[in-house]
């Protein structure tokens, strides 16, 4: 281009020249310029032309490189700030601590750890009694970690035995002022908790406790705190797995906010006169209309829930209330609260009119009592699970008879047959939380009926047949005998003692029948917790009360009962039994060095109910349960059971010692009217029982019969002090190889 340019200058250059010459000397000097202007006007474009050009391509080179020079300063920028953020940690890590007695605490804290992990920042799982607060906790506060505290609450609302000192600790440390009220200011931490809200006044505690300790240390809550349910009637979520996973979803993204680095929340003075604050608290109160229940309690009236109603409520924090007012607005929100709960229960719950059970009128809004999570924990410890809340298990000593080595105490005591005994329960949850329970609390708990309900024949002809094909499994199996097989098929006896308590199920009555009906047996035991319906309880075979202790203390520390007036029901209890007719009986287990020694106390409570029988029998250990502090030097021997009972029956002027089942470390009390002319006549007639309840349903109740009218004798190698302490001569005895003495029965 600029070649072509020059060219063109050169030819209008010479071009103009000659013009020139030519016609200088006829014009006058001023014609003569003007004149060469024109002739040279090509020349002059062109020199422009060339000027412009030269001026555009440097501003061209100019501006690229300016524009390149702004582009690296970009990246520059960019890279320093991207070092900057990185350098820049949120979240170094998160500190899981748990305090766990059953061991879900643990296994939630070990989960929450995987997910935390997945997220690419380091998570500790810390077992409560392994960590020293005060040496360890305040570095928490600048380490840039946050904290989070998995708290199940124990008996009476008290922390778990690996949390005690925690818990101990912080409580001291909240009111301690050599401390401070900022001692733990920066600490950021997230609280969930683990409790059945069976128990009224001890739902959670522990976990609003540790929460509130925090805060009133300063502490900083990134979330609202959580609270599991055991009880799946009251459940936000259906189960407390479901709680902790609905809890655990919030705190992952809010630790991802976190991590990234959370923005300073608006005072509110900014240039949109405090809108954004506004609408937050709008949403919010939104938020809580909309929620369907509420499970807060009082304390979050009065101090925030999270951090992030911390930060938009900053004039309520100023304002001061007088004491007076502030017990007037406790009142009236516990009024508001009473209020919207007996709204709720009564358009929820009637009187059942088979037994007083309380029931939930609307079929549609009961749980199922099997969750999922206990539905593969007790289907893992052999149960066969009938419905929503039942099950059959097949008994250790029905197998045993099926291979003739002997039957289980009820054979020695009462002479049933234990190969075609059904060991069952229409109602797995119970009102206590024994120390031995053999299902190592796996079973559900509640004081009243609240789930959704079976039918009665239904459940049975489920656990007929379910009974049946585990009996089926030992066809063929060496050292089964033929005819005990084909008998075993046949249920002649139901024991409804498997687990959980029976008399809870709203068609108890109408189940009874129908195993009557059936020509089969009834043994029935409950907890003494239901005074009303053993009141209400049709006639059964054998009835069966647990007195697991004989002072008010030591039955909650060995029961550990739901209801708070169980010492009362108890007693009451007692007392609707002995206004039984039919056979009666008091189930004494004693657990060493916690309730044998109250030998007074038990005689009391015996001439309180005036049982026919009072079995005594050792504590089974079932194993290590960290639910449960027993272990086999709680387990008494059969000599110190024989001792105790000898004792006990001293001290009772209308009873013996009638039998002995030395393999159950079990001893049979009996009244003196079952031993007629120096003979005990402890066994049943079950043909004849069969008889009588049925002339007493033809007659509606009115055909009543006792306990003597379906008596039969009792042979002399079942009786205490024979030689072959309880064993059936018919049977033959197995001794396992390189086995210790059995002492823990069954």
């Amino acid at each position: 281009m600029p070649t072509f340019i020059v060219f063109v200058l050169l030819l209008a250059s010479s071009v103009s020249a000659s013009d020139s010459k030519v016609s200088q000397d006829a014009r006058s000097p001023t014609e003569s310029y003007f004149m060469w202007l024109w002739h040279s006007r090509l020349y002059l474009y062109s020199a422009a032309a060339l000027v412009f050009g030269l001026w555009f391509l440097l501003k061209k080179k100019s501006v690229s490189k300016d524009a390149s020079k702004e582009k690296n300063d970009k990246v520059d920028k960019a890279a320093k700030k991207n070092d900057r953020e990185t350098k820049e940690v949120h979240v170094s890590g998160v500190k899981i601590f748990y305090g766990s007695q059953t061991g879900t605490a643990k296994g939630f804290a070990n989960e929450l750890s995987e997910e935390v992990k997945s997220l690419g920042l380091p998570a500790e799982v810390i077992d409560m009694k392994d960590y020293d607060p005060d040496d360890q906790l305040a570095d928490e506060c600048i380490s840039k970690s946050v904290c989070v505290f998995l708290v199940a609450t124990y008996t009476d609302g008290q922390p778990t035995e690996n949390a005690e000192w925690f818990c101990k600790w912080l409580e001291e440390a909240s009111t301690d002022f050599r401390y401070g009220k900022t001692y733990l200011k920066g600490l950021r931490y997230a609280v969930f908790g683990l409790g059945n809200s069976v128990y009224v006044g001890h739902y959670n505690t522990v976990c609003k406790n540790v929460d509130k300790w925090l805060w009133m240390l300063s502490g900083r809550r990134i979330m609202t705190r959580g609270e599991g349910d055991c009880n799946v009637v009251k459940s936000l979520n259906g189960s407390i797995q479901a709680d902790f996973l609905t809890w655990k979803v919030k705190f992952l993204n809010r630790l991802k906010t976190l991590a990234k680095g959370e923005k300073k929340s608006c005072s509110g003075k900014c240039k949109t006169e405090g809108s954004c604050k506004n609408k937050r608290k709008e949403r919010q109160e939104e938020e809580k209309k909309a929620s369907p229940q509420n499970n807060s309690s009082e304390d979050d009236l009065v101090e925030s829930s999270s951090d992030e109603d911390e930060s938009g409520l900053p004039d309520e924090k100023k304002m001061v209330l007088d004491v007076e007012d502030l017990g007037n607005i406790m009142n009236s929100v516990k009024k508001a609260k009473s209020k919207e709960e007996s709204q709720r229960d009564g358009q929820m719950v009637k009187l059942s009119k088979l037994n007083g059970v309380q029931k939930i009128e609307d079929e549609g809004e009961r749980r199922e009592m099997i969750t999922p999570a206990l539905r593969e924990a007790l289907t893992k410890q052999g149960y066969k699970l009938i419905g929503s809340h039942s099950g059959v298990k097949l008994c250790r000593w029905t197998k045993s008879m099926l291979r003739g080595r002997g039957g289980c105490y009820k054979h020695t005591f009462y002479g049933i047959e234990s190969h075609r005994c059904m060991e069952t329960t229409p109602s797995l949850a119970c009102a206590n939380k024994c120390v031995f329970c053999w299902r190592h609390h796996t079973n559900p708990v509640g004081t009243e009926w609240r789930w959704k309900m079976d039918p009665a024949e239904k459940i049975l002809e489920d656990a007929l047949e379910k009974h049946q094909n585990m009996i089926r499994q030992f066809r063929g199996v060496p050292g089964v005998k033929p005819d005990r097989y084909e008998e075993g098929l046949a249920v002649k006896h139901c024991a409804l003692s498997l687990v959980g308590e029976p008399i809870m199920y709203p068609e108890i009555n109408n189940f009874i029948r129908l195993l009557h009906h059936h020509q089969i047996s009834s043994f029935l035991v409950t907890n003494a917790q239901f005074p009303q319906e053993i009141r209400s309880l049709v006639p059964v075979t054998q009835l069966y009360v647990s007195v697991d202790a004989s002072t008010q203390d030591s039955l909650k520390k060995i029961d550990r009962p739901l209801f708070k007036d169980f010492w009362p029901r108890f007693l009451d209890s007692l007392k609707a039994l002995g206004e039984k007719k039919q056979r009666t009986v008091y189930r004494l287990t004693l657990v060493k060095s916690w309730n044998v020694e109250e030998m007074q106390a038990y005689s009391e409570l015996i001439a309180l109910g005036q049982p026919d029988f009072i079995e005594v029998k050792g504590v089974t250990y079932c194993g290590e349960s960290s639910a449960s502090s027993l272990t086999m030097a709680n387990v008494p021997w059969h000599q110190e059971v024989v001792t105790f009972v000898q004792q006990l029956a001293d001290m009772l002027p209308e009873y013996e010692i009638a039998c002995e089942h030395e393999h159950s470390n079990c001893l049979l009390i009996a009244h003196t009217k079952f031993k007629m002319d120096g003979e005990w006549w402890t066994w049943i007639d079950y043909e004849r029982f069969q008889e009588l309840i049925q002339a007493y349903d033809e007659r509606g109740g009115q055909h009543t019969f006792s306990a003597l009218d379906y008596v039969a004798k009792t042979p002399s190698w079942a009786l205490f002090g024979a030689q072959e302490q309880g064993f059936d001569p018919a049977e033959t005895r197995f001794q396992r190889r390189n086995k210790s003495k059995d002492i823990s029965g069954c």
